[in-house]
């Protein structure tokens, strides 16, 4: 035990040293989160500080390799496991660092991220059993692969999204260190005990400089740091016992980063967003809408996040059925407390589902559709024909009218148009437009003159203007022949109007 003060006394004032010395560096090269719409501060502020807590926990955890002691030896035991995660976790950082100096997008952030994840899992640290009970184990097999993957990404952008308020992840991050690091001290992992205490005391030391209000931020280059090394020593803890705490126990101590990320996920698939989308409606933001101040919001999350994990200690001491019972009673907790702020409305999310499917159906109608047209348009070879497809087009695609105006070489104006039989058009359910037409002759200029059919969404009626602009773009008109009284020859159609000529 004293060997564990020893390192968090030590990493706390080795953070509270370097700290200082990040927002000197920041300031001094510009590189400062500055604000904008989506943040909660007024002023730059820099966000490097992730270099700190990054060098605290490397400085004290290399040197343990090297002690003549129990603790030495554990270390060097998995040495190999050990060099690995931190060497995949540095490279981590270092992403998250080019991140805050230039920019990366998203996805190219998310490939290092699964990368590093794929390199942990090919030196063996991955989640392949679970000893649900003394007479059921459950071997994941290849999908070991697979499942750590996406245990240690998720909970790597998690963290990255909880850095939303000032000292909300390296605080939630600093709770779930001191869980891994409890469960690792009843199991007698000593290696990880080592490994989530410095963290911890790293994390204690900086929050001085970041809780509200706060001095520095993390950065993308702490917080990526923070949830890959967490996720992947979760991983390693949990491969040392097997068991079903191992695996539930920090779920339940990520339980609001996880949520909320899923949630946010969830919220810009139906919106028909990227989910690498940014938003203002992650859980934090939430708090700060019901009245509450940045700090207050803080601290509130920190109590929910305290008060799980306590209720989570109690799987420690209970059987199998217990610990699931124990388990889904934490989640139906927290599934409550994101529908109390307004994160999740099951009605909403229902009806988002459903309009997402309809859209999806009209999309995949209208491909069809369009794809038949081609078809049609790839047959038109004179004008005649070019023009039925034209109409054909035009009825498929749910229009109400429309008119071509054609000025040949001497300035002479011929109209001739389309309109759906035996309809009656309101005006107001009608989308207007103008459409240049592309003709072979260089002498002769055409446009489209077309209304289009809302059906109750403009989006739809969009979407089909588009599809027929690009037939019309794709398909050039064919050459157009004149009468000596320069009358356009119109091909016959029911439903076409008379041809209507006018000298300009």
């Amino acid at each position: 035990m004293k060997t564990y003060l020893f390192i968090y006394s030590s990493s706390v004032l080795l953070a509270m040293v370097l700290t200082p010395l990040a927002i000197w560096l920041g300031r001094r090269l510009r590189l400062t989160d500055k604000p904008n719409l989506r943040k909660v501060h007024s002023k730059p502020v820099p966000h490097i500080g992730g270099a700190a807590i990054f060098a605290t926990t490397m400085s004290l955890i290399l040197p343990v390799l090297f002690l003549p002691n129990r603790i030495g030896n554990e270390f060097r035991a998995i040495q190999l496991k050990l060099i690995v995660l931190l060497c995949a976790s540095t490279s981590i950082f270092i992403v998250g660092l080019f991140d805050d100096i230039r920019y990366l997008r998203a996805r190219t952030k998310l490939l290092m991220q699964i990368a590093a994840a794929m390199f942990v899992c090919f030196w063996g640290i991955r989640i392949e059993s679970v000893v649900i009970s003394d007479w059921l184990m459950v071997d994941f097999g290849w999908i070991s692969w697979p499942l750590t993957i996406l245990w240690i990404v998720g909970i790597t952008n998690a963290v990255n999204l909880s850095d939303g308020l000032d000292g909300l992840a390296a605080g939630l991050s600093a709770i779930i260190c001191g869980v891994i690091a409890v469960f690792a001290i009843t199991g007698d992992q000593v290696v990880m005990a080592v490994l989530m205490i410095a963290l911890l005391g790293a994390l204690s030391g900086f929050l001085c400089f970041n809780f509200s209000p706060a001095k520095i931020f993390l950065g993308d280059c702490g917080s990526m740091f923070l949830g890959f090394i967490i996720a992947s020593s979760s991983v390693l803890c949990f491969m040392k016992s097997s068991t079903l705490v191992g695996l539930t126990l920090p779920i339940v101590a990520l339980g609001v980063p996880i949520f909320d990320t899923l949630f946010s996920m969830l919220r810009r698939f139906l919106a028909r967003r990227s989910i690498f989308a940014a938003d203002c409606y992650h859980f934090h933001h939430r708090l700060l809408r019901l009245g509450l101040k940045q700090r207050h919001a803080v601290i509130m999350i920190y109590v929910v996040t305290l008060l799980i994990t306590g209720l989570g200690m109690f799987m420690l001491l209970t059987d199998d059925v217990a610990t699931f019972v124990v388990f889904g009673c934490i989640i139906v907790l927290l599934l409550v407390l994101f529908r109390v702020v307004g994160s999740v409305h099951i009605r909403r999310t229902i009806e988002g589902l459903q309009r997402r499917y309809a859209i999806g159906q009209e999309t995949r109608f209208e491909k069809r559709i369009f794809e038949g047209l081609q078809l049609q348009f790839e047959h038109a070879r004179n004008q005649r024909n070019w023009w039925k497809a034209v109409c054909k087009a035009a009825e498929q695609l749910d229009f109400a009218w429309l008119s071509l105006r054609v000025t040949d070489e001497n300035g002479d104006v011929h109209v001739f148009g389309w309109r759906l039989a035996d309809s009656i058009v309101v005006f107001k359910d009608v989308i207007t437009m103008h459409i240049p037409v592309r003709s072979i002759q260089q002498n002769i200029s055409a446009e489209f003159e077309v209304a289009i059919s809302k059906n109750g969404s403009l989006e739809a009626a969009a979407r089909r203007a588009s599809l027929f602009g690009r037939l019309i773009d794709e398909y050039k008109m064919p050459s157009v022949y004149f009468t000596d009284k320069h009358q356009i020859v119109v091909p016959s159609h029911t439903e076409t109007t008379p041809a209507v000529s006018s000298t300009t």
